[in-house]
């Protein structure tokens, strides 16, 4: 064992702890913050209905769900795994929720039902991963088309209601702002304070760096890494619960692998690695922020709903690679 490997999960761990040293670096997403800057000048250019209240608190709340997926793919990643069946994980839990409320199940125990349920898949997922040796992609993508044709198979390939419960908080708001958007601040809070400032973080950029040293240094990497599988579950079904409030309903097509896809990009795009050991969760707000704009922006600018799919992919694309520069450049 040498000694760079020996402080390579160190250097993560204390990394965020400390923080830049200098204000003006804005935690390393400067750019990333210019960039938002730019896009956002540019559409009020183009859209005079862009900047309003309205919009904005409806860009908010659409970017809910993406920024809780995102921000519990974030510290799975930090620690170098990853789950692709997040967005499906939620549509199962959409499915479930709404089908034992349609079947006159109280709110509270169909919600718990799901929640236990979505828990569960990613409590399953990480014991696959974690004694098989299975790698993560391969493992959590197998896991996604499986609960995609699960989630149609709840639902019977038809639309279910979500009751009026639900429906009032997924449009209902606290002083005006969205509920929706109030449960995706205490996450990413509740998340990026765990991060920083407790073993559970410190344990999860040491796993990230260098899981060997980790081991060796006394973490206990096994029930560390299904904690995390079983947090990202949880969050996944939570998101879930929000989706089924905001349409209304547990559709076909609801969540699944395109929900995915843009947290993941979210996540990379705030400056995550991808091999683990490093992010933060306000580069993953960021990154969530600039697709939902991006999104919106286009929406406004009458740009076609393909090219807003596409628009996704590219900037996922063009984050993955600015990642492996930096990765190479240091």
């Amino acid at each position: 064992m040498t000694g760079t490997e020996t402080r390579e999960p160190m250097t993560a761990a204390l990394a965020l702890r400390t923080g830049p040293a200098r204000w003006w670096s804005l935690g390393g997403h400067g750019g990333l913050i210019l960039v938002l800057i730019v896009v956002v000048v540019i559409t009020t250019m183009g859209s005079d209905a862009f900047l309003t209240t309205n919009n904005v608190l409806n860009v908010l709340r659409q970017v809910s769900v993406v920024t809780v997926i995102a921000a519990g793919l974030t510290v799975l990643m930090i620690s170098g795994g990853i789950d692709f069946s997040m967005g499906s994980n939620a549509a199962v839990t959409m499915g479930l929720v709404a089908q034992l409320l349609a079947g006159g199940t109280d709110a509270v125990w169909a919600i718990v039902a799901g929640l236990a349920t979505a828990t569960g898949i990613g409590l399953v997922n990480g014991l696959v991963i974690t004694f098989t040796r299975v790698a993560p992609f391969v493992a959590t993508l197998a896991t996604a088309t499986i609960l995609d044709g699960l989630a149609l198979f709840i639902i019977n390939g038809m639309s279910v209601s979500s009751g009026a419960a639900l429906t009032a908080f997924g449009s209902g708001a606290l002083g005006g702002i969205p509920y929706l958007l109030l449960t995706a601040v205490v996450v990413c809070l509740v998340l990026g304070l765990a991060l920083r400032y407790t073993a559970f973080g410190r344990n999860a950029f040491a796993i990230g760096g260098n899981e060997d040293v980790a081991r060796l240094s006394g973490i206990p990497v096994v029930r560390s890494k299904l904690l995390l599988y079983s947090l990202t579950g949880f969050l996944a079904g939570v998101a879930g619960l929000m989706l089924l409030a905001r349409l209304g309903a547990a559709s076909p097509g609801a969540g699944g692998l395109t929900l995915e896809l843009q947290a993941v990009a979210a996540v990379v795009i705030g400056g995550t690695s991808l091999q683990g050991g490093k992010g933060t969760m306000v580069g993953t707000v960021l990154g969530v922020l600039l697709l939902g704009v991006v999104a919106n922006a286009l929406n406004l600018l009458g740009v076609s709903s393909y090219f807003q799919l596409m628009s996704v992919g590219a900037v996922l694309l063009l984050a993955a690679i600015a990642n492996s520069w930096r990765r190479h450049s240091r």
